[in-house]
């Protein structure tokens, strides 16, 4: 498509001689803007996948992706519903559960938890608990003990082996009138998920001492039911609901989650079509530098014309030059986006203690790191996008110079 010629011209005008400094350092600006603006993408992009991926692991590893409650109490016949939800294909486990509210005391600290009671063999069940516990052992996790997210026994003062007092919202009518159940319990281990509200908010219970703290004996809260494929929920809820009768409220991830998750991908669309204005606006300086260039080159123009060169020729080098600056940005960006994506914890790490702050607080963004996902058909549409614009940037600047009269050109000169 390029004949030697032509490329050693384009090449001979990217290196711009001291009298037109000023188009090179427009065009070297033009070669940043357009790799900052690639590195960027990727970058944002991969972090927002990873946010979301993050969560959406620790949030479904933790919480059943559908759940099935009583209409007006407990959930009594919760073995019978198991057994029922575990012959649908497609489900590959379900849990009871006991869930509710309570205070935790420890000397002359309170806060409030949320307890969630379920069988010891289903906590080993959990790969996101299983392998997140930082003390302790599952050999421990029994009835009359807790095991705790790290932040709240970091706030309590807590540690494996020391004793928590939980007070249910639930009363005992006394003699002198109603009294404010609460029990202790020893500490069995701690954990930490990664997840802020879970590591500072949750305490999870043998399923025995659930039922009786928070007065849901013989039944349960919920049943929770894990199935292969997350995403396609709504398909599993409707087989669900045709396995079960009306008598039970079933809920999924996506209701219960699903504003937020929106909210992400809402986020993640707004700063994409955001950050690719940096690559427009760096498609613009290839724009003007181009044609800056074609006017400065008016002469040699005229004179390549002159010798044999058609408007074909005289259009490809500028293409190429033009079109080089893209190339070089773009793969200048990928690299930078991709490296960067590779050690994001890290580099937020460093600037934290260069700042001595936290850039990404686990209360408000929920994680306690900074994830990278680098998802490959999307880092190619950012190539592909900033590779089109950059190109479709040369094109009206090299028809200029296709079109030059080289008599006139001659003649001005």
């Amino acid at each position: 498509m390029f004949g030697l010629f032509e490329r050693m011209v384009a090449f001979r005008y990217l290196r711009a001689r001291r009298s037109e400094g000023f188009i090179s350092v427009i065009a070297w600006f033009s070669l940043l803007g357009i790799a900052l603006g690639v590195a960027t993408l990727i970058i944002v992009m991969s972090v927002m996948n990873g946010f979301r991926a993050e969560l959406l692991g620790k949030l479904l590893g933790l919480s059943g992706h559908i759940t099935v409650a009583g209409m007006m109490g407990p959930l009594t016949d919760y073995e019978q519903v198991g057994e029922t939800l575990e012959a649908i294909p497609g489900v590959t486990l379900t849990m009871p559960a006991v869930e509710g509210q309570a205070m935790a005391m420890v000397n002359d600290r309170a806060t409030g938890v949320l307890v969630r009671g379920i069988e010891p063999g289903d906590f080993a069940l959990r790969p996101i608990l299983n392998e997140s516990l930082q003390g302790g052992t599952l050999e421990d996790f029994k009835p009359g003990t807790v095991i705790v997210g790290y932040r709240l026994a970091g706030r309590l003062g807590l540690r494996v082996g020391d004793t928590i007092t939980l007070v249910s919202p639930f009363f005992n009518q006394g003699a002198f009138g109603r009294v404010p159940r609460l029990k202790d319990y020893l500490i069995a281990g701690v954990f930490d998920v990664g997840m802020y509200q879970y590591d500072d908010n949750f305490a999870y219970m043998a399923m025995p001492d659930a039922q009786v703290f928070f007065k849901t004996e013989p039944g349960v809260s919920y049943v929770e039911v894990f199935t292969e494929n997350p995403d396609d929920v709504d398909a599993m809820r409707a087989a669900v609901i045709r396995a079960l009768d009306q008598q039970y409220r079933i809920g999924d991830w996506k209701t219960s989650q699903g504003a937020f998750v929106g909210a992400l991908q809402v986020e993640r669309n707004v700063m994409f079509l955001i950050l690719t204005l940096i690559i427009l606006i760096a498609a613009f300086n290839i724009i003007s530098s181009l044609i800056m260039l074609v006017k400065d080159k008016a002469r040699a123009i005229a004179i390549m014309r002159t010798m044999g060169a058609s408007r074909g020729m005289v259009m490809r080098i500028f293409l190429m030059t033009g079109a080089s600056i893209g190339v070089i940005g773009t793969l200048l960006g990928l690299m930078l986006g991709l490296v960067i994506c590779d050690n994001v914890d890290q580099i937020k790490q460093v600037l934290e203690s260069w700042t001595g702050g936290e850039l990404f607080p686990g209360e408000i963004y929920y994680l306690s790191q900074l994830p990278a996902k680098v998802d490959p058909a999307e880092v190619v549409q950012v190539v592909i996008m900033a590779l089109g614009l950059s190109f479709l940037a040369t094109i009206y600047p090299s028809w200029r110079a296709a079109r030059l009269d080289p008599v006139v050109a001659l003649r001005e000169e």
